[in-house]
């Protein structure tokens, strides 16, 4: 088996620079980490797990708990992962992904044993059972999620208060007066799911400040259960000429209940979902949408993340909260409501 003194003979380099080079530790030219890259390829290296941490006291691993709750619409929670995942790769790290529902626990077990150098938390509830434990653990920390106590982890998240607000002034732009807003299920907000209610709540008081009227319901996160409550809603405010999704199933499932009602966006109906631009091209959903930028989120998260893990900033350095403004991406699924209403 190839040692990293062998990469470092076959490159024609010191050890140490061979180690820097496959590390991303230490600025090395790209001429000389191409070429110590060439030579670890060609002799098969990979490098030592137990060895590096036992010598460096760093296992060059990020530890991600995520849950896929039935309540949630899985594939939107995946881009999340992999907006994580593919940022650590970028970086020289790997990814301990734990989804067991038992998050404390989960999260204990793995900073106790000194399996990861930091965690990212996905899934964050207002008052997550995880942050205590987190918060305790000798790893830095760092959320996609808002919870209500930021403290002592560093927090990333959608602004939802402003994208609610963004959704219902850009239709009162143009002119519509009645709009439905679907969320998520109840039961999101119950566990916790405050980026519900945030989005949710903006949305109506903006509405009310413009003499709008909202009917705000939660819907279903499957087929078929969505699709009927789309056309229960339809049907019961036939003058709705606005529908606004922060449900990704509802806007998965819309383009069948449009059709089954011979309808068509922004003709008959004007729809703005909230979700990210990869899942509209998932689902083929030509839908306007708020970007929900799961992977930029998840780069912001594992960044900074590191940046603490590798002593980038002072160990004193404030933790950080931020959020990304919400952007909206033009599908032509907008326009001002039919003549007559």
């Amino acid at each position: 088996m190839a040692t990293i003194g062998d990469v470092a003979r076959a490159a024609g380099v010191a050890r140490s620079t061979a180690s820097y080079a496959l590390s991303g530790k230490r600025a090395i030219s790209d001429e000389v980490r191409a070429r110590v890259q060439r030579a670890a390829r060609e002799l098969g290296y990979t490098a030592n797990a137990g060895a590096r941490a036992l010598a460096t006291s760093q296992t060059r691993v990020i530890g991600l708990l995520a849950q896929f709750l039935p309540d949630e619409f899985a594939p939107a929670m995946l881009q999340y992962i992999q907006g994580v995942t593919e940022s650590a790769r970028d970086l020289g790290y790997d990814i301990l992904l734990s989804s067991d529902p038992e998050g404390p626990a989960a999260l204990k077990r793995i900073t106790d044993s000194r399996m990861v150098d930091g965690v990212v938390l996905l899934n964050v509830a207002e008052d997550d059972d995880r942050l205590p434990v987190l918060r305790a653990a000798r790893q830095p920390g760092a959320l996609v999620g808002l919870p209500a106590d930021c403290t002592g982890v560093d927090v990333f998240d959608l602004d939802f208060e402003e994208s609610g607000r963004a959704m219902v002034e850009h239709l009162h732009g143009l002119g519509h007066r009645e709009l439905i807003l679907v969320s998520q299920p109840e039961h999101v907000v119950e566990r916790g799911g405050a980026y519900v209610w945030r989005l949710r709540n903006a949305a109506i008081e903006t509405a009310a400040a413009r003499g709008l009227a909202l009917h705000a319901v939660y819907g279903s996160s499957a087929q078929p259960e969505i699709g009927r409550e789309l056309h229960a809603l339809l049907d019961a405010h036939p003058e709705a000429t606005g529908l606004l999704l922060n449900n990704e199933a509802a806007a998965a499932a819309l383009p069948t209940v449009l059709h089954q009602r011979n309808l068509s966006a922004p003709d008959d109906l004007s729809v703005i979902g909230r979700y990210s631009d990869e899942f509209a091209r998932t689902f083929s959903l030509p839908f306007s949408s708020i970007e929900s930028a799961p992977d930029r989120l998840g780069r912001m998260a594992v960044r900074q993340l590191v940046r603490r893990i590798e002593k980038q900033d002072p160990e004193d350095a404030p933790h950080v909260v931020r959020f990304v403004s919400p952007e909206l991406v033009d599908r032509g699924s907008t326009a001002a409501p039919p003549v007559g209403h």
